[in-house]
């Protein structure tokens, strides 16, 4: 069976940026075929990643989130652990998980920084729909 809808979820953390990677996902991919889910952060998308590959509906599920080391805590411990987790779900449901999460070293909420990764986002969006696109039609393609 092929399908034709795909899955997008983004955090919430810094969803002005965030939401952006929609918009580039969106010129791809038809709106009609994407379902959208939020989620609280990064943390959270690989149960949720995993959970929409299982269920059958999606041809691959692309997530995006923006973690920034804000001082705290090293983020580069969460970039690493949402990444692998999101490489996990893909590989335990055979359904294709996209990573569209950006773990900046230098990121400060000012305008400037904001509008480089607003476009830079819009721009990964992109390259998620087109991955997408491409490993369906490449995995299709494999003989039976």
């Amino acid at each position: 069976m092929t399908h034709t809808r795909y899955a997008f979820v983004k955090a919430g953390w810094h969803a002005a940026i965030v939401d952006r990677a929609l918009e580039g996902f969106l010129q791809i991919i038809p709106a009609e075929q994407v379902d959208v889910f939020d989620v609280p952060g990064a943390f959270e998308m690989p149960l949720m990643a995993r959970d929409l590959a299982a269920s059958g509906r999606y041809a691959a599920v692309a997530c995006a989130a923006f973690v920034v080391d804000g001082g705290i805590y090293r983020h580069d411990f969460v970039a690493q652990a949402v990444v692998s987790g999101l490489m996990q779900a893909g590989l335990e449901t055979g359904v294709p998980v996209l990573s569209v999460s950006l773990t900046p070293h230098q990121y400060q909420e000012t305008a400037h920084h904001d509008a480089i990764y607003r476009a830079h986002f819009v721009q990964k969006g992109r390259e998620a729909a087109e991955a997408a696109l491409k490993i369906t039609a490449a995995r299709q393609a494999l003989p039976a």
